[in-house]
């Protein structure tokens, strides 16, 4: 009966700790995801974004992304490299003023995105 019950509570501290890795760890790759969609949109905004700065951005979230499939659903890992890539391609064919739009909603996305998957009453109820 005490086993039972250390390895419940085991099991318990366990899960507890692993869901906190996973929401420690999404919110700090988002973090930095948006940290580096604000600067391209600064830079974009003041007329100095260039192609580097784009492909910049793209291998920060391509690196990121790896990690994050194992974490979060494929649709929403898309729906971001969807915006990203026309974000990119705004850019690359000089439509700043349109890619602001794209990268502004990919701000939003990166700040709310994590939101949904961490632990909280919203989430589960």
């Amino acid at each position: 009966m005490v086993k039972s019950i250390i390895y419940a509570a085991a099991a318990t501290i366990l899960c507890i700790a692993m869901f906190a890795f996973t929401q420690s760890y999404v919110e700090s790759r988002f973090d930095e995801f948006h940290e580096a969609l604000t600067e391209l949109y600064k830079k974009t905004e003041d007329g100095e974004a260039t192609k580097g700065d784009a492909d910049a951005v793209r291998i920060l979230w391509n690196d990121a992304k790896e990690k994050l499939h194992i974490f979060l659903p494929h649709n929403d890992i898309s729906y971001i490299d969807y915006w990203l890539s026309e974000a990119c391609g705004l850019l690359y064919g000089g439509e700043t003023a349109l890619a602001l739009g794209k990268i502004e909603v990919l701000k939003e996305i990166s700040k709310n995105l994590p939101k949904a998957y961490s632990i909280s009453l919203e989430n589960i109820f």
